[in-house]
């Protein structure tokens, strides 16, 4: 494959990651707008009135998230816009926003391999405390409360081993709502496919930045070295030789002088004598030179 042909195949390619790199951070800042703003999680931080574990790692989610979705955006915007212009300074400011981007997924796939399950532990934390203040309260305010979760997750109360609720709890669970699964199993069955998301959202974040990394590095040295014209104006693929040299070039044949033309004095064609025939093309003969050929012939 000739090096032009890599370039043009190396942009095609740049401009559709770039398409679902922006697919991708549409798809981060939607998780993290539902993770902060959705009905499951929401309702969990309406009980978590004090500066608990899950407030502080609520907020982190959500801030990590519109970070990322931010950095992939402008990674493909500028990437886009590089690929059509052919602007080196844009393709290195890409460059960066997918490195910044990369890293930050490798911080949180570490963390997810890690510590599976600490968000899981944090929103159970919240519900057992939520569900310890329902059982103490008095007015009804705490009942309320976990009402609102129950109906959220579609659960009910926390069942013993033997699947039997006691008597103090068993007056939360009253009618239909009795018959709903426990609400701890509720809870991490809504988490994990939650997490499952976001694993699937990072792996899919590395293998794409990685891919964008190695695009936009390979096009940004095709600019530096302007071999190669990565603009859409460029219509072939080598340059195109000045036209002196083409003149020089063929006014240049292959044929050696011969015996009877060096002996007349003739000049024959050689190896420069394109360069003289230039010579004598540049210069237009002077009316002196017309005159005295006039005057030969008479």
């Amino acid at each position: 494959m000739e090096p032009c042909v890599r370039v043009r195949v190396a942009k095609c390619q740049m401009l559709a990651t770039s398409l679902f790199v922006l697919l991708l951070g549409s798809a981060m800042a939607a998780t993290a707008v539902l993770s902060y703003f959705g009905p499951h999680f929401a309702v969990i931080s309406s009980v978590s009135t004090d500066r608990t574990t899950y407030e502080a790692l609520h907020h982190w989610a959500f801030s990590a998230g519109i970070a990322l979705a931010a950095l992939l955006t402008l990674g493909a915007v500028l990437s886009a816009a590089a690929t059509v212009r052919g602007a080196g300074g844009l393709m290195a400011a890409a460059f960066l926003s997918f490195a910044l981007v990369f890293c930050a997924l490798v911080q949180a796939a570490f963390w997810r391999a890690h510590s599976p399950t600490q968000v899981e532990d944090a929103v159970l934390d919240a519900y057992d405390r939520a569900y310890e203040r329902a059982l103490r309260s008095v007015s009804g305010s705490g009942r309320q409360e976990l009402v609102a979760i129950q109906d959220t997750f579609r659960c009910c109360g926390k069942r013993s081993p033997l699947g039997l609720l006691e008597g103090s709890e068993a007056g939360l669970c009253q009618g239909e709502e009795a018959a709903r699964q426990d609400c701890l199993q509720g809870i991490q069955s809504f988490l994990r496919a939650q997490g499952n998301v976001v694993s699937t959202l990072i792996g899919l974040g590395l293998a794409f930045t990685v891919y964008a990394m190695l695009l936009s590095s390979f096009i940004w040295f095709s600019i530096r070295s302007g071999r190669y014209s990565v603009s859409q104006r460029a219509r072939s693929c080598p340059p195109q030789e000045p036209r002196v040299y083409g003149r020089i070039q063929e006014g240049s044949p292959s044929q050696r002088p011969s015996k009877a033309d060096a002996s007349g004095g003739r000049l024959s064609p050689s190896r420069h004598s394109g360069q003289l025939l230039l010579l004598r093309d540049t210069h237009p003969p002077t009316h002196g030179s017309g005159d005295a050929a006039v005057s030969t012939r008479m």
